[in-house]
């Protein structure tokens, strides 16, 4: 069922209580993406969280400053209006939502950029399976790489879509995400993003075929001089064979060629 702006409401009450309780939270800054109707929130508030809310869809925020106006009152609770892909977010050190699906990618990335101790996210099943998908997976891509590049990632709940309203066409999960250094040191994390982003662009063709594909980004004579260097077993490896560290030295010898 398609839902208004992208919000399936967890409505599984047990479910609710085991987000919540996913980790410990009494006296810590929760950011919430996408409180809707407050469900999740209240359990938040009830363990003693101080909730930084993140609210898309205006039509909710009055009945949710009415909700909880004791909470805005006392400063558990704030609610900041706007695309918490975008917009300028509180001060949290954790993060617990039931994610709209449509941001699932954007907001993942920004939080891992701005940096936090734990997340507790809900997405689409298929989405957190190729999050913590291994290298020679059929999921593995892009998503896995830049992912556990920063992060370890774990399912801890599979939900079914009787667990949301409206329920949505697929089933859902919850993963939790703890940030971590990259296993290897990243000299241009840039390099490293569009290496990952070009190699599964064209995840058909070998290593050394989706790199004669970068030339037009970093010239014929760079993508040349790191081919030549590579180990030919490398090379004739597609993408997915490739381990998070594989990329981030690939990313590296060409760092260094720039």
């Amino acid at each position: 069922m398609k839902a208004p702006k992208d919000q399936h409401f967890l409505i599984d009450t047990d479910a609710v209580d085991f987000i919540a309780d996913s980790v410990p939270i009494q006296g810590r800054n929760v950011l919430e993406v996408g409180p809707g109707g407050g469900v999740l929130t209240v359990a938040l508030l009830e363990r003693g969280a101080n909730v930084r809310a993140v609210e898309l869809d205006g039509t909710l925020v009055p009945n949710l400053e009415q909700r909880f106006k004791d909470e805005l009152a006392s400063g558990q609770l704030t609610i900041t209006r706007g695309d918490a892909s975008r917009v300028d977010l509180p001060d949290f050190d954790l993060v617990i939502a039931n994610l709209p699906y449509s941001i699932s990618s954007k907001i993942t990335f920004r939080l891992l950029e701005t940096g936090f101790e734990t997340a507790v996210l809900m997405y689409q099943w298929e989405f957190a399976k190729r999050m913590v998908s291994p290298p020679g997976d059929g999921e593995y891509g892009r998503l896995s790489v830049m992912v556990q590049t920063y992060a370890d990632v774990e399912l801890i709940l599979k939900l079914s879509p009787r667990a949301f309203s409206p329920p949505p066409e697929v089933d859902s999960a919850v993963v939790k995400i703890i940030p971590h250094e990259p296993p290897v040191q990243i000299l241009d994390r840039n390099v490293h993003a569009i290496v990952v982003r070009e190699l599964f662009s064209h995840r058909r063709k070998t290593v050394q075929n989706g790199l004669k594909g970068m030339k037009s980004i970093y010239g014929e004579e760079k993508m040349t001089a790191l081919i030549s260097n590579l180990p030919k077993d490398l090379l004739g490896k597609r993408p997915e064979k490739l381990s998070v560290i594989d990329f981030i030295e690939l990313a590296n010898q060409l760092s260094d060629l720039i």
